[in-house]
């Protein structure tokens, strides 16, 4: 098991130690039920890590690396570039200190349970998933903001950059469920101290369009009420609209997209052990689409577990669950071919935004 004391009284830091739980975000909330609030603007730097992942230094790239290779006589100087492996190598360092982080809290949740307070580890797991969020605000917005961060960048590095944030996502969402089955987390999304979904990454797809991601750590129900019927969400993406400066009277928008699966076994009335499984759930991205309650009526909205909103699909997937990065790339093709990069999807008539087939 780790050395490391996360959940005691602070004690002296030795060479390559980090500091404890309690000194790495004071006064840090658990998640919220995002869903009804604007996202998270960019988080705080995160807390003081081993001396060589420190702040400025984090996912630095150097300028620029003499090329192994000479250019040719014929062709002249050409400018040096970065090998692959240099590049990515603070990244995959920073990438392999949150799985071990990862792997320390879940040796704390099965063997230290008798030593520690219910509320430490409560309070570690919003902790640590506040700590990731510089990370996949690096590598979503490297890898896809436009124009992007180090120029054009090879579909080799995108996809590098994106497989390394699905990777730390996936460990993240195991490592919540495992906490929630020991009852101290709770997923349930209508709880303002839940961790229902967890903030992973926030991209530009136009100066006046932010896209943050979120994704759930099981599956919820679309709304409350469970209107529409059997629709599960997995994914969301707050899409921020940022008015143009001649338009200063404007307030900024968000509009929630998802990525959902319906069963369709319930619409059929089928028992699920009589179905066939590759048919239960049927994968679909689509917008939310406000119901109510009235904006002007304060008392319904503390009263709303939920707020009501019907579905308005955009784009079927199939049957079978698109991965985390395949899923943000769905989404983007939508907003890039529909909406386009200086027109923001609520200003877009309902006939443009029909379903369209898998």
């Amino acid at each position: 098991m780790a050395s490391e004391q996360w959940f005691v009284g602070p004690l002296p830091l030795g060479p390559g130690e980090t500091p404890p739980l309690d000194d790495l975000e004071p006064g840090t909330q658990p998640c919220r039920d995002p869903s009804w609030s604007t996202p998270p603007g960019r988080p705080e730097d995160p807390p003081e890590l081993e001396p060589e992942d420190a702040q400025g230094q984090l996912l630095e790239v150097p300028a620029s690396m003499p090329s192994p290779e000479p250019p040719a006589p014929d062709r002249g100087p050409t400018p040096a570039r970065l090998p692959l492996d240099a590049m990515f190598s603070p990244i995959t360092e920073q990438l392999r200190y949150l799985l071990k982080k990862a792997d320390d809290f879940q040796s704390y949740l099965l063997y230290s349970r008798d030593r520690v307070q219910k509320e430490q580890l409560a309070k570690a797991m919003p902790t640590f998933l506040k700590m990731c969020e510089p990370y996949f605000l690096y590598l979503e917005a490297a890898a896809r903001s436009m124009p992007p961060i180090y120029g054009a960048l090879q579909e080799l590095v995108r996809k590098g950059l994106l497989e390394i944030s699905q990777q730390l996502t996936l460990r993240l969402e195991q490592l919540v469920l495992m906490y929630a089955s020991f009852g101290f987390v709770d997923l349930e999304e209508t709880d303002p101290l839940s961790i229902s979904c967890f903030f992973c990454g926030r991209f530009s797809i136009s100066p006046s369009h932010e896209v943050s991601i979120f994704r759930y750590c099981t599956p919820a129900a679309y709304t409350a009420s469970r209107f529409p019927r059997y629709l599960y969400k997995k994914m969301r993406w707050n899409l921020e609209t940022t008015p143009e400066p001649s338009n200063r009277g404007q307030d900024p928008h968000v509009d929630y997209y998802f990525l959902c699966y319906r069963d369709t076994w319930e619409d059929t009335g089928q028992n699920p052990a009589n179905s066939c499984p590759q048919i239960q759930k049927l994968w679909s991205i689509g917008r939310w689409v406000p119901l109510g309650p009235a904006e002007d009526d304060l008392y319904s909205w503390i009263l709303c577990p939920q707020p009501p909103g019907d579905y308005q699909q955009l784009l079927t997937i199939g049957f079978e669950e698109p991965s985390h990065m395949l899923a943000t790339d769905l989404l983007v093709q939508i907003l890039m071919g529909q909406a386009g990069p200086a027109r923001p999807p609520s200003a877009v008539g309902p006939p443009a935004w029909t379903a369209q087939g898998p």
